[in-house]
């Protein structure tokens, strides 16, 4: 997938130009009748289906109503809607600083997730993350991203981020790969306290924590970490851009691959066990 967003917006301009198309065709209607329908010229549904020119809102609910297929709207918006914005470059963000470097992790979507669904395969989620380890990451991709330095207070905003997890209205179902627990971020102290932080908070009513075994047979595995923000979005990390996953087939294959991926999870005291291993596997423990 590209990550140059203007690529990435044509790409999905011209297949939704295409689905529109398939819906006409399956109707049974040509360009000119559906234009009639709709109400607009004939050209302009040509332009439409070759990716020459977006759709409007108003322009896909008649479409489908024309086409008799009113129950693709929901998909259909949700992609018209992620043309301009699949992408949110980093390097953009991160002139003003790492604080900014948010992508879909705003305080605003936090407030309004009630179940939050995270796979991690190489590092802490950020929501679990001590201020030590927080901070040894954010120092990593100043440098890579060359942005302005204000490590303290991206830290800062993090660990205050963090007061959800105690919050009775929201549920953290998280999946680690074992690789995070032996993944260091910084020195070995500070590795050490937050492997003792995943089993604080693993204890919490509001997190249910699952850890896959490096050396287990397993049902799937995830090519990325992925945060799924109820049934209403999905967000994934690059190196050099925050992708924003909004289609409702699309969020639900991602909500397959996460059950899928849980079924293959130890939790309880097999999870802990795992932890507890990762830190007597520390140098200084040996």
């Amino acid at each position: 997938m590209s990550t140059n967003p203007s690529s990435s917006a044509k790409q999905a301009q011209n297949e939704l130009g295409s689905r529109l198309r398939e819906l006409r065709l399956d109707a049974g209607l040509s360009g000119r009748t559906l234009a009639v329908e709709t109400g607009q010229h004939f050209t302009r549904v040509s332009k439409i289906e070759n990716g020459v020119q977006a759709p409007t809102e108003h322009d896909v609910r008649a479409w489908c109503r024309a086409c008799d297929a009113e129950d693709q709207v929901p998909d259909l918006i949700a992609t018209l809607r992620a043309i301009d914005s699949a992408y949110t470059e980093f390097r953009r963000q991160s002139r003003a600083g790492m604080k900014r470097v948010l992508g879909a992790h705003t305080n605003g979507r936090y407030d309004q997730t009630s179940l939050f669904r995270i796979y991690e395969h190489n590092a802490v989620p950020g929501l679990f993350q001590t201020a030590e380890y927080t901070a040894a990451m954010l120092s990593f991709w100043v440098d890579f991203l060359e942005a302005p330095d204000d490590v303290d207070a991206a830290v800062t905003a993090r660990v205050e981020r963090q007061r959800l997890i105690y919050r009775a209205d929201k549920r953290f179902a998280v999946v680690l790969e074992e690789q995070v627990l032996r993944t260091w971020f910084g020195t070995e102290q500070v590795q050490a306290g937050q492997l003792d932080r995943l089993l604080t908070v693993m204890s919490l009513p509001t997190v249910s924590l699952g850890i896959i075994p490096m050396m287990a047979e397993r049902g799937a595995v995830g090519s990325a970490g992925f945060w799924m923000f109820d049934n209403n979005l999905v967000a994934l990390e690059t190196p050099t851009a925050s992708i924003e996953v909004s289609r409702p087939r699309e969020i639900e294959m991602y909500s397959r691959m996460f059950e899928n991926l849980r079924g293959s999870a130890r939790y309880g005291r097999d999870a802990r066990a795992l932890i507890i291993k990762a830190l007597e596997d520390l140098p200084s423990r040996n």
